[in-house]
């Protein structure tokens, strides 16, 4: 089954990616970020010529993401993002809903920031690795102290300001093992909406986590524990690596699922100096001479639609499209993923041109044989005679109905 994209020569941008500043006021063991020191900052005038550019071209999807990130984006004040909210709302086409997205380590939020977010309805991602041990031994400030204290002031800051959140942990070696504790953890501090990253090689940073044949079966039995324990507790809304990948796996021969890695210009990250690049967000900042940086202009000096000439014509293109091609011959998962991460083929096979990864071995497969195991024990229940679970019927789980099969 071949990835669904949009009509040929015409990009259908979903998700802009803008880095307010490479800076960063911590120094994550694990962080992959090339210019984390750099102070420079966006400009309001980089912001208005890019969405000016944007929206005039009509490559804007009907419902637009803004992810503020690249960086740490709450070191610029609030008082910056108002003002660049307004300019894209004034400039905005009334065909095009759009959303602003922050991740950030939280250790900064505080009331004013707060009502950034309600005003605008920010989503709000915080980076937490779980408890205080897990957390301070990979996260930390530059002169090496652990960063947790801060960062679970500005949830319970979030909480109590009665705005939504959810959080990302990164998996280390030890949390992969300790399924159980994140999940109490979580339950102490009210978060119910819950992703899973796994500690990954990008950039310079080579992670250790890949190390070893038996990962996979270790991220299963840990994905696995962790979603049955956290249905069973009625208390998480949301984990993503179940729900994102239900209706990726359950849906209509028909429907086709979109990888807007892969797609030229889908995913349209700028730089705080109005550099661009497109595919996998964490190329922006990294440098390579034969794929030119991963740049394909500057939205100060090219029009969009340079940009995505200059994209057509790129050699990353063309491997990107190459592995893809490879992955929907060799891959029973494509269907699923539409041909995995860029960044991650580059990172650990060394081409965009490779196949299969161990990144896509553990948030594809892994998943995605966890919800069909799941499906099919709840078939065979229901063939031997027993109820369904209530709620919709089984060609449609959920994953509270999955969850609950023995």
């Amino acid at each position: 089954m071949v990835a669904a994209t949009p009509a040929a020569g015409r990009p259908e941008v979903s998700i802009v990616v803008i880095q307010p500043t490479a800076f960063c006021n911590i120094g994550c063991t694990y962080c992959y970020l090339p210019d984390r020191n750099d102070r420079h900052v966006l400009s309001q005038a980089t912001v208005s010529r890019l969405f000016t550019e944007l929206f005039a071209s009509g490559w804007a999807s009907p419902e637009l993401t803004v992810i503020w990130h690249a960086g740490e984006p709450l070191v610029v004040a609030p008082g910056f993002y108002r003002e660049a909210f307004e300019t894209i709302e004034r400039l905005r086409p009334a065909s095009v809903a759009v959303r602003h997205a922050f991740q950030t380590n939280g250790m900064l939020i505080d009331t004013d920031w707060c009502a950034l977010f309600r005003e605008w309805g920010v989503g709000v991602g915080v980076s937490i690795d779980g408890p205080q041990p897990l957390h301070d031994a990979h996260r930390k400030t530059r002169r090496g102290d652990g960063t947790f204290d801060k960062t679970i002031a500005g949830i319970r800051l979030l909480r109590q300001e009665n705005v939504p959140f959810h959080v990302i942990t990164v998996l280390s070696r030890d949390s992969l093992a300790m399924p159980e504790e994140l999940l109490a953890f979580y339950l102490s501090e009210g978060i119910d909406q819950i992703c899973f990253n796994i500690e990954e090689s990008e950039g310079s940073h080579v992670s250790a986590l890949f190390e070893g044949v038996e990962l996979r079966e270790r991220y299963q039995t840990f994905l696995r524990s962790f979603w049955h324990a956290a249905q069973a507790s009625g208390k998480v809304r949301f984990l993503r690596e179940i729900d994102q990948a239900i209706p990726r796996v359950f849906r209509p021969n028909e429907a086709c699922s979109r990888n807007i890695q892969v797609e030229p210009l889908a995913m349209l990250n700028v730089d705080s100096r109005g550099n661009v690049s497109s595919f996998s967000p964490e190329l922006l900042g990294l440098k390579n001479a034969r794929y030119e940086d991963y740049l394909l202009g500057n939205i100060h000096t090219h029009s969009l639609v340079q940009i995505q000439q200059a994209c057509l014509e790129s050699a990353m293109l063309r491997d990107i499209r190459a592995g893809v091609e490879a992955c929907a011959r060799s891959c029973e998962y494509f269907s699923v993923c539409g041909g995995g991460a860029p960044v991650n083929k580059l990172f650990e096979a060394g081409s965009f041109a490779a196949t299969r990864t161990s990144y896509c071995t553990l948030t594809q497969m892994v998943p995605t044989d966890l919800l069909l195991e799941a499906f099919d024990r709840l078939e065979q229940g229901v063939a031997n005679g027993a109820a369904p679970p209530p709620g919709p019927q089984v060609a449609s789980p959920t994953a509270a109905q999955l969850s609950r099969v023995p």
